[in-house]
């Protein structure tokens, strides 16, 4: 398996309109068919540097996480095992395997269930590479510092003064990073991150980003949804935006984050006052078991 690295660090960023509103759309999830979205920018430490006494990486997540497939990828690439923990994975998964489970398997995936979160503390096997649950960790930085860089070239390039740029987060670990390397970056092209919660709340998710960067100066704005949306949960609307998105555009966005961002995109226009660019983070493979599930619960009536 080979990734193309200069793919990586050069997403195409393409204009669109989406119910009356100008958009720019970064797509990231058009990096590498095999590694993309904001887990190939947050592992990309890995993917380029040596560790020559590495032979396995453990990590924790949900049974279709995004970062599952990716960490499968990415071992399989070095020659690494993959040990994967998580607390549940339904009898009918198990016996019907499909979308992130069953390719990140397919990559040879050791898969761990019900014993609980590992914790980086507990592993001290030199061999042994460790990745915190969605890849929020200190060496993301690297993957997304070259993402600032893209867009910092681009706002540049186009002459863009002042630019909002939004995405919605788990961790935060992409909106924080970005955020901050923007700051970093030349003062003369401003660029601001918002960024709104689809796991936990703005406390969780304010928690997320001092666990990383202690100076809230170099936090992103966090917008409320316009309600609490739990996360994994099947919502009418959340799959009539994901479609209507998908017919309107001609891009396929993943149905568990995405759908809460553009229904708080769309609910604050103010945002809207300066150009504003949406992270296109991948995560579509996921897809497929989620469409499997909104077809359980609603049948033909979605």
């Amino acid at each position: 398996m080979n990734i193309n690295r200069d793919r990586l660090s050069n997403s195409p960023i393409e204009k669109r309109d989406f119910r009356g509103r100008e958009i720019y759309i970064k797509r990231d999830d058009l990096l590498d068919p095999e590694f993309s979205g904001n887990k190939a920018r947050k592992f990309y430490y890995f993917l380029i540097n040596e560790f020559p006494h590495v032979k396995k990486v453990v990590a924790y997540g949900s049974n279709q996480s995004n970062a599952m497939f990716s960490l499968s990828v990415l071992a399989k690439i070095k020659g690494w095992e993959f040990e994967y923990y998580t607390d549940h994975l339904s009898s009918y998964l198990r016996e019907n395997p499909v979308g992130n489970y069953k390719n990140a398997l397919a990559n040879g995936m050791r898969l761990i269930v019900g014993r609980g979160e590992p914790k980086r503390a507990d592993i001290e096997d030199k061999q042994t590479a460790f990745v915190e649950e969605g890849g929020r960790q200190l060496e993301a930085k690297v993957g997304i510092k070259m993402l600032a860089q893209e867009i910092k070239l681009w706002q540049q390039g186009n002459c863009i003064k002042r630019l909002n740029i939004f995405l919605p987060s788990g961790t935060g670990t992409t909106a924080l990073f970005l955020q901050k390397s923007l700051l970093e970056m030349d003062s003369r092209f401003q660029a601001k991150v918002y960024t709104v919660p689809c796991v936990g709340d703005i406390e969780y998710l304010k928690l997320q980003f001092s666990m990383l960067e202690e100076n809230i100066l170099n936090h992103p704005s966090i917008v409320k949804p316009s309600k609490k949306y739990h996360f994994g949960k099947l919502y009418r609307e959340s799959y009539k935006i994901w479609l209507e998105l998908r017919d309107d555009m001609g891009i396929e966005f993943d149905m568990l984050y995405d759908p809460v961002g553009w229904l708080t995109l769309m609910a604050n226009p103010k945002i809207f006052r300066e150009p504003t660019l949406y992270i296109h983070q991948g995560g579509h493979l996921g897809n497929e078991s989620m469409l499997m599930r909104y077809e359980r619960k609603y049948g033909e009536d979605i």
